[in-house]
């Protein structure tokens, strides 16, 4: 395996636009193998990354992927088999990640680190991933990466509010493969704000229409009256967000930016790319519809560029850098505001 930061071979699994290939390229890391289903997805990586992505992970046998030191994967989180676990430990028979997990998208992964032992692996998903089914997917979930596959498995909830101006909570969960203790990621502040991410100037297109909003307002209030939280969310320039979901496209209501005079307005796709930290050389390539379930979809960047970092120090490849404030609009993403990265 390599021993150079310049050479870290990594995979993207379930990859998307490549969130987690901008944070480990940022890192110095060589993305070696790449895989994606969604075709529109597929379009914007390779527009972005110049590598089209193999398709479906599920057709894909693990022999023909390359070896790496590291696997990443935003894998979705699919309902686990629980009963047909019970079962088996009760009538004495083996079951084993591949049974426990067989049907869901996750033992894709493990079926690869199986085979292919990188020395870490990167894997992210919505918080309600720990208390799913009372927890139950989750402890198949650990037992898999921990006792079945024998790594050192660290997990941590991350709020990416300090780091881009959104309210978004995920767990990452961070492997070794040798006995190496993963240390809690501490979040530098960089008090983000909307303000940060806004276009000076936006087509009117983005502006609810009378009866967009009319509904939206209706529905909160029929939602309020019954004691409901539910309705649409105007942000403040010097707030943050509700988290930016996949489904923006359909009415924008988690996240609308007021407007004096007219009606509040969706995020363009640019600021959709800015809250979830890319930089704006990033190409956005599709339609608009497109992009918002990309971006919603998305790691925040900028969170996996600080975990990326943590794991070559764990494996004494990279040193520490320090980021710098205050923040400017130009300078929230990592890639514009972090310098060179050092190595031993």
């Amino acid at each position: 395996m390599s021993t150079n930061m310049r050479n870290l071979r990594f995979i993207d699994l379930f990859a998307g636009i490549g969130g987690f290939r901008l944070a480990f390229e940022r890192i110095g890391g060589v993305c070696v193998f790449a895989s994606e289903w969604d075709s529109y997805a597929q379009k914007t990586y390779e527009a972005n990354h110049g590598h089209l992505p193999h398709g479906d992970i599920t057709k894909i046998s693990e022999d023909s992927i390359p070896d790496h030191d590291v696997l990443t994967a935003g894998f979705p989180c699919q309902p686990f088999s629980i009963a047909g676990v019970s079962k088996n430990n009760s009538l004495g028979n083996k079951h084993g990640f591949a049974h426990a997990t067989q049907g869901t998208l996750f033992f894709d992964v493990a079926r690869i680190i199986a085979k292919k032992q990188p020395r870490v692996f990167v894997l992210e998903n919505v918080k309600n991933l720990l208390s799913h089914d009372q927890g139950r997917t989750f402890g198949v979930i650990r037992h898999t990466l921990e006792d079945e596959l024998g790594y050192r498995l660290t997990t941590q909830i991350i709020d990416a509010r300090r780091l881009v101006p959104q309210h978004r909570e995920r767990v990452y969960m961070v492997g070794f493969r040798d006995a190496i203790d993963f240390p809690k990621i501490e979040i530098v502040d960089l008090c983000p704000t909307v303000q940060d991410i806004l276009e000076p100037s936006v087509d009117d297109r983005y502006t609810l229409t009378d009866h967009l909003w009319k509904y939206l307002q209706d529905y909160a209030a029929k939602h309020k009256a019954a004691g409901n939280g539910f309705g649409y969310s105007l942000v403040k320039p010097d707030g943050i967000t509700r988290t930016l979901s996949a489904r923006y496209y359909k009415d924008g209501s988690e996240i609308l930016v007021p407007q004096t005079g007219k009606n509040p307005r969706r995020l363009t796709p640019r600021e959709c790319a800015r809250l979830m930290g890319y930089p704006d050389t990033f190409k956005i390539v599709c339609s608009d519809m497109r992009a918002y379930k990309q971006f919603g979809n998305s790691v925040v960047v900028p969170v996996i560029t600080q975990i990326a970092q943590e794991i070559s120090i764990c494996l004494g490849l990279g040193t520490r850098w320090k980021l710098e404030q205050p923040l400017l609009t130009t300078q929230l993403r990592l890639f514009d505001q972090a310098p060179e990265y050092s190595h031993i």
